[in-house]
């Protein structure tokens, strides 16, 4: 068996079946390592070496935790949830009315600014989500739809417009990986290429508000003692609190930084008295706590993802599905699509999916006869596939964390399988239809 499908299978099977997601992650690295034949040693040797690359994402998120702690501390998290709570009291508590849309239509708003406007990715999630918990649970939302939402606005927009996120994947490595493969893409509209398969994104949304429609039971009192609403504000601490988001994000725009970011926030609401001294150090590790899931799934992830590379059994399960492809350009364009889902969901990550399959899959387009467009479509759709519903992508992990802050919200179960289903479905549908019209 290829070493590649074994791992993935292997971890996916162990996360559906409740196993925790890093557990499920290194058993999948080894038995991947030991089928590739790296052996015990090898397999070790690999997964330390990759170890490394998620390093920093982690400690990112774990200081972001400490942030979000702060601000909650600072009252800022409680005042949004009155004013929203008092938007529901006129609205009434069953999810219907315009609260319940305006509440979504905020959290897509936001979720996509993300990837472009305030580029942040999932920064904003442990700070926007969890004080709106309480409010999500009154008014009966699912919160498998909210990850749905949240997903799709941090995934369709690197997919298909052009900037910030979006000019890192579609420019600088969808266009430049298939260039660099030997297809020239002068004149190619990425936009173009993608846009049969962002379609198909828009149309798992749909589904997903149909799928979640019906109101779901939360227990409140475990979201209240998460807001903590003995919490008091004044418009001092919430002034301190703006001030201290402005700075973070400006910090890590301008340095190209969460860490520092995160970091500057804390230390203005430590500085300014909004956070004392003596609860700091208690703060600041309930915080990290907070995150602290996210960062060892991202860590066990890059392990992952080197193991699977130093097998070197990509580009074997490539050639294995050229064997069923012959000359159908159908068959061809599905396969590749399978491999890439099957490739992103074990790595976790879209951006370092592509350059592992362009190498391949460009020489196999212009083979089988796809046009330079359809092949940018392919590549990219391909990279796409598993970004959503892969259990160590961060677009899973990132929703988890804030809807999962009161223990409520299982990590596989209600973010990984429900957007797997709804956008890995009909982006295979839709880019397979975009290969064979474009």
């Amino acid at each position: 068996m290829n070493a590649v499908v074994a791992a993935v299978g292997i971890m996916l099977i162990l996360s559906l079946c409740r196993v925790h997601v890093v557990v499920a992650l290194i058993a999948g690295a080894m038995a991947g390592g030991l089928i590739g034949g790296l052996g015990i040693e090898g397999s070790l040797a690999a997964f330390n070496k990759g170890l490394g690359g998620g390093a920093t994402v982690a400690l990112s998120y774990a200081l972001l935790g400490a942030f979000a702690v702060a601000i909650g501390k600072s009252g800022l998290a409680h005042a949004l949830a009155d004013k929203a709570l008092a938007l529901v009291g006129k609205q009434g508590a069953q999810g219907g009315g315009a609260v319940k849309w305006m509440m979504i239509g905020l959290l897509l708003a936001v979720a996509v600014s993300s990837q472009n406007i305030l580029p942040i990715h999932i920064a904003f999630i442990p700070l926007l989500v969890p004080p709106l918990l309480f409010v999500l649970s009154k008014m009966k939302i699912d919160r498998r739809l909210i990850a749905c939402v949240l997903a799709f606005g941090l995934i369709t927009p690197y997919m298909f417009l052009p900037v910030g996120f979006g000019n890192i994947f579609l420019n600088e490595i969808l266009l430049a990986n298939v260039a660099k493969s030997g297809v020239d893409v002068t004149g190619i509209k990425v936009t173009q290429a993608m846009l049969i398969p962002a379609i198909g994104m828009l149309v798992g949304l749909l589904i997903a508000f149909y799928s979640y429609r019906k109101p779901r039971e939360y227990d409140l009192v475990r979201v209240e003692q998460l807001e903590k609403t003995t919490v008091t504000y004044s418009p001092l601490t919430l002034l301190v609190a703006a001030v201290a988001v402005a700075a973070a994000f400006v910090i890590q725009l301008w340095l190209d930084s969460m860490i520092l970011g995160a970091l500057a926030g804390f230390v203005i609401f430590s500085v300014s008295g909004v956070v004392r001294w003596r609860e700091a150090d208690d703060l600041f590790t309930d915080g990290m706590k907070m995150m602290a899931m996210i960062g060892f799934i991202m860590i066990a992830a890059a392990g992952f993802a080197e193991v699977m590379r130093e097998t070197g059994e990509v580009k074997l399960l490539v050639d294995a599905s050229t064997q069923w492809i012959g000359d159908s350009k159908a068959v061809g364009a599905l396969l590749m699509l399978l491999v890439g889902l099957l490739v992103t969901i074990g790595i976790g990550s879209s951006f370092s999916t592509v350059p592992i399959i362009a190498a391949i899959f460009v020489p196999l387009g212009v083979e089988l006869g796809f046009s330079p467009l359809a092949i940018v479509s392919l590549v990219g759709t391909a990279g796409a596939l598993g970004d959503g519903g892969s259990p160590a992508s961060d677009s899973t992990l990132g929703p988890t964390a804030g809807l999962n802050a009161d223990g409520q919200h299982n990590h596989i179960w209600d973010t990984v399988v429900p957007t797997f289903l709804h956008y890995n479905l009909p982006l295979l549908a839709f880019g397979w239809l975009a290969a064979m019209t474009l």
